[in-house]
């Protein structure tokens, strides 16, 4: 794994392949847009799709926790998909063996999907909050937005670069987009898509590829 350590506010953090930032002063790994349930409420529509991406979502959790070490987790908006993914019987089975094996605390700020969806059941001890939360020097939200509070840490756009390889292949990888007031997160979450988008002036942009986080420009 590689990931690629900088500051924000004056805080050192990770950006992680595993689609997630740490920050290591407060023991705690911050993701976006896991949309839990997302291919249940798709099949619960009579669509077919693959099953496992909660599982295969999961895994790749755990490892981001593993390796960092981290004590707390946050979610930046859309922890499930919809009603029908946070209802679905296999997929809160799945998320409650999970969580008995997890010993993290969890923090949601909850985003648009959440607010259809409705919190998570009890038993998975996830602690939910409207946007925007404080803890210095971050402020924590769904939805990009500038805060004269702190430096915005937020997901949501599931934010894409379009990358041409040298025979012309494009390809369409995760990042994280850093402005000067607002840093976008990807989406964690394997099924959920991706928005290309072009950085702005003074942005920085880190690819995912694989198991490493590239630096652009």
């Amino acid at each position: 794994m590689s990931e690629v350590c900088l500051r924000l506010a004056g805080e050192e953090v990770a950006l992680l392949p595993e689609r997630a930032l740490f920050w290591p002063r407060t023991r705690t790994l911050v993701a976006a847009d896991l949309h839990w349930g997302k291919a249940a409420t798709f099949r619960a529509a009579g669509i077919p799709v693959p099953e496992g991406s909660t599982h295969d979502d999961l895994t790749r959790l755990d490892s981001a926790l593993v390796r960092t070490g981290a004590e707390r987790l946050i979610v930046l908006g859309d922890l499930f998909h919809a009603r029908a993914g946070r209802i679905a019987t296999r997929t809160l089975a799945e998320l409650r063996e999970w969580r008995r094996g997890c010993e993290v605390e969890m923090l949601l700020i909850r985003g648009n999907h959440d607010r259809h969806a409705g919190d998570p059941p009890d038993d998975l001890r996830i602690n939910c909050l409207n946007a925007p939360a404080f803890v210095p020097p971050f402020v924590l939200r769904h939805q990009p937005a500038t805060s004269n509070e702190g430096y915005t840490l937020a997901g949501h756009l599931h934010p894409g670069l379009a990358l041409a390889g040298p025979a012309l292949q494009v390809e369409r990888l995760p990042c994280f987009l850093l402005g000067p007031e607002v840093a976008i997160l990807p989406a964690f979450g394997s099924f959920t898509g991706l928005s290309l988008l072009s950085p702005a002036p003074g942005d920085r942009a880190f690819v995912i590829a694989g198991d490493e986080v590239l630096a652009l420009g």
